[in-house]
């Protein structure tokens, strides 16, 4: 009878997971914990976009508890939300990412959504990812694709309890694709990793070591390129309080060039004014034909 009991709570848990995430599609719903308090049943969702849960003036989070206190008949539950801070590190959250990414770009672009995933997660700080795409991709036979990156166990007891795990679909024209997704997270102790003891102490102390000599060499790099910068400007200076000889000589020569043509102008009028004008005298027409008619005769 205890185990029924025990059941019949996973059963219950389990549905009430399936149920929120059909309700919360594309807010990184992870994981959910039911927790009985003297005041009734807490629902705890953890999940990396927790403003899609609460909706506008929580009007989604109202509808959740009256359909889930109604379904599963919870005594006066009470539903609280907590941000995930990394949500690349959970399988089920990138599955999530993986599904509503193929609904909205297509089959076609299945490469770009699953390589750039595998990025986002090692970045994060994973050990390793593992992505299998089964279904119509890309063409009209159903095949699957295996993307992969680090390091990952698939057999011993590191592999079914260490390795997040998690299934997602997606429904698309072609027909439905299954995704599968497998994280080894950075936490996880693995059997096969050695530890030499004193060679951590030793790489501190080479780090430390390394450190200050780059401060120091930082410190006489700064302290050089500001006396190199003192000298440029000093020579700067020098050059701008003493002229050089060619611009002294070419001043000189401008000047005595200007002198020469004034010289030249002030004689010009000089000599205008003192020689008179001739006067040129007017003849007529009249004297004219009597002058020609003289010389004729």
């Amino acid at each position: 009878m205890i185990e029924r009991k025990f059941i019949l709570e996973r059963l219950k848990e389990y549905k009430i997971q399936t149920n929120i995430d059909n309700a919360i599609k594309g807010a990184g719903h992870a994981f959910t914990e039911i927790e009985k308090t003297p005041l009734g049943d807490k629902i705890i969702i953890h999940a990396s976009k927790p403003g899609i849960i609460v909706g506008r003036r929580g009007s989604t989070i109202r509808d959740m508890t009256q359909t889930l206190g109604k379904q599963f008949k919870l005594d006066n539950p009470q539903i609280e939300i907590e941000e995930v801070q990394n949500p690349f590190i959970n399988a089920r959250i990138v599955a999530e990412k993986i599904a509503l990414a193929l609904e909205r770009y297509g089959s076609s672009r299945f490469k770009k959504i699953g390589y750039s995933m595998l990025e986002n997660v090692i970045n994060n700080g994973a050990l390793g990812v593992e992505i299998l795409m089964s279904g119509k991709i890309p063409g009209a036979r159903a095949k699957t694709w295996r993307f992969y990156m680090g390091y990952m166990k698939k057999s011993g007891s590191v592999a079914q309890s260490g390795v997040d795990f998690a299934i997602k679909t997606a429904e698309l024209k072609s027909g439905t694709l299954g995704i599968q997704v497998r994280i080894l997270p950075k936490s996880v102790k693995l059997p096969d990793e050695v530890i030499i003891k004193g060679l951590e102490e030793k790489s501190e102390k080479k780090k430390q070591e390394m450190a200050k000599i780059f401060a120091k060499t930082n410190l006489d790099e700064e302290e050089t390129e500001t006396a190199a910068e003192l000298d440029n400007e000093e020579e700067i200076l020098e050059k701008v309080e003493e002229p050089s000889l060619e611009l002294l000589e070419e001043d000189k020569v401008s000047a005595n060039f200007e002198e020469s043509k004034q010289s030249k102008t002030q004689t010009g009028k000089d000599v205008e004014k003192k020689s008179p004008k001739k006067k040129v005298k007017k003849t007529s027409r009249k004297t004219q034909k009597s002058k020609d008619s003289n010389t004729k005769k």
